[in-house]
């Protein structure tokens, strides 16, 4: 089997590397931050020293950072895979960035004779515990089929969408959908609140549906039990919304409700709350309303 770097530990990329452990593949791992490396370590994987270092020692390089800057410095820049990446290795960037510097770090690979995806999940921290991630991927399609194996180990479902830069306008695509969904589900539950009904209740009745999805089922319960805990920050989620905003600015083209809700994360940033979930999104509506969603909250006047 071939040898995996995996660098950046966090919320996503820890589980994600611990199901590739899980199904036999040996691991390299890297993070700025010890205690994640140390965890790695005991369940199998070997610390690397460096991105460089991972990079040297490993066929497949995946990177999962926060944002497009993290990127590049952990690939272009010292101390960087491409500085430790061999001629026909693969690097393949599961972060949520923009199209744009996905290419450009694709483009840089290339240079070197260094193969490049971008691989983009969506399903938060429970899929990415479960190895049920959505992964959207951009790149050739031999370069996918080389590495597709591996990535079914995190993933239910990877589909490759186009050309380097496809899987994060298509992880775009997906971000806005959940994030107005988000927004929606939470001026319902306000609005039920308000109207004097048990938010549960209402949930229960409409999830069967076509007001029915994913999104509902995972975010509403944990509005009504008031369990914000990250599975996906709504910094990362602004940050999506900016990027989505940016390529369509480009695109010339208008997304009105995309503006709205980035707008909404921006303000819950502003009151300290760019680290809970973005279920939390609920909390904007409930301060214009002056009212929290409960299980069984009676209406205040």
């Amino acid at each position: 089997m071939s040898q995996i770097g995996f660098i950046g530990l966090g919320i996503m990329g820890k589980p994600m590397s611990r199901n590739l452990i899980k199904a036999g593949y040996s691991l390299v791992v890297y993070d700025l931050r010890p205690d994640p490396v140390a965890e790695l370590k005991a369940a199998g994987a070997a610390p690397a020293a460096s991105c460089r270092d991972a990079a040297a020692r490993s066929e497949v390089i995946i990177t999962m950072l926060p944002d497009g800057p993290d990127v590049e410095r952990a690939v272009l820049g010292p101390g960087g895979v491409l500085e430790g990446a061999r001629q026909g290795s693969v690097v393949v960037d599961m972060s949520s960035i923009s199209p744009n510097v996905a290419q450009k770090v694709g483009a840089a690979c290339a240079a070197q004779g260094v193969d490049f995806l971008d691989a983009p999940v969506s399903g938060g921290e429970p899929k990415a515990v479960d190895g049920t991630l959505s992964i959207m991927v951009g790149g050739t399609q031999a370069t996918f089929a080389r590495v597709q194996p591996i990535l079914q180990k995190m993933g239910s479902a990877v589909t490759r969408t186009g050309p380097v830069g496809a899987g994060n306008t298509t992880k775009l695509a997906n971000q806005i959908i959940v994030a107005c969904n988000i927004a929606a589900m939470g001026e319902a539950l306000v609005l039920a609140t308000r109207a004097g009904l048990d938010p549960e209740v209402v949930f229960n009745a409409i999830k069967g549906g076509l007001a029915g999805s994913t999104v509902l089922n995972a975010k509403a319960p944990m509005v009504i039990g008031r369990n914000f805990k990250p599975g996906f920050r709504i910094e990362l989620h602004q940050k999506d919304l900016r990027n989505a905003l940016l390529a369509a600015e480009s695109a010339k083209v208008p997304l009105p409700l995309t503006s709205q809700v980035q707008q909404m994360l921006m303000a819950l940033m502003n009151e300290g709350k760019g680290h809970l979930d973005h279920s939390a999104i609920v909390q904007f509506i409930e301060r214009l309303a002056g009212i929290e969603v409960s299980k069984g909250a009676a209406p205040q006047v």
